[in-house]
């Protein structure tokens, strides 16, 4: 199982065990992880779960696609590393992933 690390905007960092096919989204509410709100269900109809991809990790994680761009658009401090993370596929490739999540969600 690929591991991924959750860090929230106090530093606290949080490693579970992800489900290849799952989302980084289902894998944060599966195993409580706070930060992640995902208010519309990992439908990418919203930006309630707003991630930072660690640099070393954002190739493997790829560029948002232009709707998610556009979701990006209500989030809350985005940066250039920003992603939904109901968009970001579990694979054995990103055993590992580092992502933080934003001192709030939008």
């Amino acid at each position: 199982m690929p591991k991924i690390t959750y860090i929230d905007s106090a530093g606290a960092a949080r490693t579970v065990d992800g489900v290849v096919g799952a989302t980084v989204m289902e894998t944060a509410i599966k195993n409580d992880v706070p930060g992640i709100e995902a208010e519309c269900g990992g439908a990418c109809a919203c930006a309630t779960c707003h991630v930072y991809v660690d640099e070393a990790w954002r190739e493997k994680t790829g560029e948002p696609t232009p709707m998610e761009e556009d979701m990006l658009d209500f989030g809350y401090d985005v940066r250039p590393n920003s992603r939904l993370s109901c968009q970001i596929k579990v694979t054995e490739e990103i055993d590992g992933l580092v992502v933080r999540t934003p001192e709030r969600q939008a």
